[in-house]
């Protein structure tokens, strides 16, 4: 199968994926029932994906890669550190917040083995969290912040930006944020961490 032809394919069984766990959560949602929406064979899911929790691992790892390679290719470029923040900010406040997310979230918080919440652990904040911290290094290297443990540094700048806003997605008191929510909630998380940190 041509790698196009693939990513196509993957595409329709993630989109339906997704549109299960919507309707059915985790438990409900079978590889049998996406395959049938995403009119693709059993044998192609489990080839691809080995199994439900496979195919909801893909899924997280699919969703932050945007994110990690935003980071990856700022901080080739030499961008300064505030300016990646400046970038960063919205779009991980519009991943993280948005319905694909709240999905996995949900999903997990429904799988009783705790697989689904390890996997979104580490395809998203462990693989983001590492690129945040030399973003961060970035800015003390610049005198633009001054901080003594990074990784406590990186959890602040998080919860500045983030704070309580997925959970109360994910219980359903929140509605999706639109694109001015997200950019001044980042503009606000980076002003509070140069006045705590600067």
């Amino acid at each position: 199968m041509r790698a196009e032809t693939r990513t196509h394919r993957q595409e329709q069984i993630e989109v339906a994926a997704y549109k299960l766990l919507e309707q059915k959560g985790f438990a409900g949602t079978s590889m049998q029932g996406i395959a049938r929406l995403a009119k693709a064979s059993n044998e192609t899911l489990y080839s691809w994906y080995g199994d439900k929790q496979g195919l909801f691992k893909a899924l997280v790892a699919r969703n932050a890669d945007e994110v990690k390679s935003l980071l990856e290719e700022e901080l080739d470029a030499q961008r300064d550190a505030l300016g990646i923040l400046g970038l960063l900010g919205p779009r991980l406040l519009s991943l993280l917040l948005g319905p694909r997310a709240i999905a996995l979230n949900r999903a997990a918080a429904a799988d009783p083995t705790g697989a689904l919440g390890q996997a979104l652990s580490q395809a998203g904040r462990e693989s983001v969290a590492p690129l945040l911290v030399q973003v961060l290094e970035r800015a003390k290297a610049a005198g633009q912040l001054s901080f003594e443990l990074s990784d406590q540094a990186v959890a602040l700048y998080l919860d500045l930006l983030v704070g309580d806003l997925q959970i109360r997605r994910v219980i359903g008191v929140l509605p999706p944020p639109d694109d001015a929510f997200c950019q001044e909630r980042s503009e606000r998380a980076t002003r509070m961490l140069v006045k705590l940190l600067g």
